[in-house]
């Protein structure tokens, strides 16, 4: 499989973006499961007159162009907000990037690394593959100058707060379901989800600044513009209240670009105990 991967690495991105479209597709089409869930998670968030074959086509580029991201060349990023990566640095308090399922989540930790990672870099939070080929694979590819990873384990979360403490960087995915009883019943689009409540806990625990950051995924495979805004607010000490706010603020984030959100994601799903 490695060896698929590097060969993928070598197309031009405009060509994986194509054959993702095609996965995306296909799997919307032969997948009954998925099909449903997708057009439920749109209903559920009124957006199924904005949202139409462009999600189902994202949501397969989102695949198609990691082995580039992975193990190919550089890809054309843009910065918009930049100027408050560099404002948090200057400032000393860490900061906790928290980015949704939505446009190439994959490029904002590269391009944070590639651009900022010499003074802080950044550790991601992410759950280890399953199985042993993808996760020796995920662990290379994402093995890199300024990026650090930790996993979603206790050792990965005290690893999280010493890079804050330290004045470092972390990123998270908030809308990722948390095992059972790590997170809370928050509203997502008006429906209970159950959601995590660490971005918050570190928050109030080590005084980091928040920032929303995205990938936007351009057309024609002119690469990615990586967008960065403040929170906008101060995370309630309730941990239920800050998990809303947080919730509330993915939410804007997505309706910026419902197209490239991955609505096939089970949101909604029961937690489950952590193995």
């Amino acid at each position: 499989m490695s060896v698929v991967f590097r060969f993928l690495a070598l197309w031009p991105l405009c060509l994986l973006h194509a054959l993702g479209a095609v996965m995306g597709g296909l799997a919307f089409l032969f997948s009954r499961q998925y099909r449903d869930r997708f057009r439920e998670n749109l209903a559920q968030a009124q957006l199924e007159n904005r949202v139409g074959w462009r999600a189902i086509v994202s949501a397969g580029q989102m695949l198609s162009e990691l082995p580039r991201l992975w193990f190919g060349r550089p890809v054309a990023v843009l910065w918009d907000g930049c100027e408050h990566i560099e404002d948090a640095l200057h400032g000393g308090r860490g900061i906790i990037f928290l980015t949704p399922h939505l446009g190439c989540f994959e490029i904002t930790a590269q391009a944070y690394a590639s651009r900022f990672g010499a003074r802080q870099p950044i550790t991601v939070l992410y759950r280890p593959a399953r199985k042993a080929w993808l996760r020796a694979l995920v662990d290379h590819s994402r093995r890199r100058p300024g990026l650090e990873t930790a996993p979603t384990t206790l050792a990965g979360v005290k690893q999280l707060l010493k890079a804050l403490k330290s004045g470092g960087c972390v990123g998270l995915l908030p809308d990722q379901v948390p095992p059972l009883g790590q997170g809370v019943w928050s509203p997502f689009f008006g429906r209970n989800a159950y959601t995590m409540t660490l971005a918050a806990r570190l928050a109030l625990q080590t005084g980091a600044v928040v920032l929303l950051g995205w990938g936007e995924r351009l057309s024609w495979g002119r690469g990615y513009a990586v967008h960065v805004q403040p929170l906008g607010q101060t995370l309630d000490k309730d941990q239920t209240v800050a998990a809303g706010q947080i919730n509330q603020a993915m939410e804007q984030l997505i309706c910026q670009v419902p197209e490239q959100y991955l609505w096939g994601y089970a949101r909604y799903k029961a937690p489950k105990a952590d193995s």
